[in-house]
C-alpha cells in the first residue's frame, strides 16, 4: 500500500466518520448538563465560588 493511498484512505475516514464521532461527542458534551439528575450537581457547582472558606465558623 503507498503512501497515498494511505492517505486518501485516511482522509476519506476522517470525512465521514470523523465528523459523525465529532457530532456525537460534541451533542453529548452539550447536552450532559441538563440531564435529568443532573439538576443539583449543577446547583452547587454554580454556587461554589460563592462560598466562602470560613462559613460557619
Amino acid at each position: 500500500m503507498s503512501t497515498h493511498s494511505t492517505y486518501n484512505m485516511l482522509r476519506h475516514l476522517a470525512d465521514s466518520w470523523g465528523l459523525l464521532v465529532m457530532l456525537l461527542v460534541f451533542l453529548t458534551l452539550a447536552l450532559w448538563p441538563f440531564r435529568p439528575g443532573a439538576r443539583r450537581r449543577n446547583s452547587d457547582a454554580a454556587n461554589l465560588i460563592f462560598k466562602d472558606d470560613h462559613d460557619g465558623e
